[in-house]
């Protein structure tokens, strides 16, 4: 399938509007769509350790990625160990995990596939479940996985473009705040007749001892004329 169609069906548009839930429920909707004999699908983003709210096909499939999250035991924590598909051919004779296994067939799964895709410490799991035993062994060479690879793709870029905004708000705050600083550090350096390398040091010091910004210190001294300083300094000298 071209990327552009498939771009169409997980519903891409621009980083700006995407949200890994988001990406994880067209992910898992369309996985389960594409897969012969697929009953559901469920889906969920890990990061260094962290794990985000788990998207799923059907209400009754969040118990079986909860009891997996609980326990540590079954297919997706195993998919997440190894990096490589983990099934359960038929549930029936499944001995590996014993709680999944329960909540499984209780929901009426016979069989199951986890699908992992690692990208930059990020790894989404696909899960496909389906009523009938041995109806996904082709499921990790079928289009899910084509889908998996790239909805992975896309939330390793949604979070980069977000780290990059994040990043910029932040070189733009320490911008509009630099010509207070400037302004900090000459009433320093006239007040206590230093240069102005300690004159910063001065402002970062205050900062760090009265646990507040580097900015804010900086505007109280501009707007008092550097008036009460020596105040300031005197936890410093003790």
């Amino acid at each position: 399938m071209p990327e552009t169609e498939q771009l169409g069906l997980l519903g891409v548009e621009s980083p700006e509007s995407a949200h890994p839930g988001r990406r994880l429920s067209e992910l898992v909707e369309q996985a389960a769509r594409c897969t012969d004999d697929c009953c559901g699908a469920s889906g969920m983003v890990s990061d260094s350790g962290s794990e985000y709210p788990a998207a799923v096909t059907h209400p009754d499939l969040a118990g079986l990625v909860a009891v997996q999250l609980r326990s540590g035991d079954g297919p997706i924590p195993t998919a997440l160990e190894r990096g490589e598909p983990v099934d359960s051919a038929d549930l029936l004779c499944e001995e590996r995990w014993p709680e999944y296994r329960a909540v499984a067939l209780d929901a009426g799964v016979r069989s199951s596939v986890t699908l992992p895709f690692r990208r930059s410490g990020l790894t989404v799991t696909l899960s496909l479940y389906s009523f009938r035993a041995h109806t996904l062994d082709d499921a990790p060479r079928g289009p899910a996985r084509a889908l998996g690879d790239l909805a992975t793709t896309c939330i390793v870029r949604d979070r980069s473009y977000r780290a990059a905004l994040t990043e910029l708000d932040q070189l733009g705050a320490a911008l509009r705040s630099r010509p207070v600083v400037d302004q900090a550090c000459g009433m320093v350096m006239h007040v206590l007749g230093c240069d102005a390398d300690a004159a910063f040091t001065v402002l970062r010091r205050i900062s760090q001892c009265t646990n507040r910004k580097l900015s804010d210190v900086a505007s109280a001294v501009v707007e008092k004329r550097g008036r009460g300083l020596e105040k300031e300094l005197v936890p410093l000298s003790g």
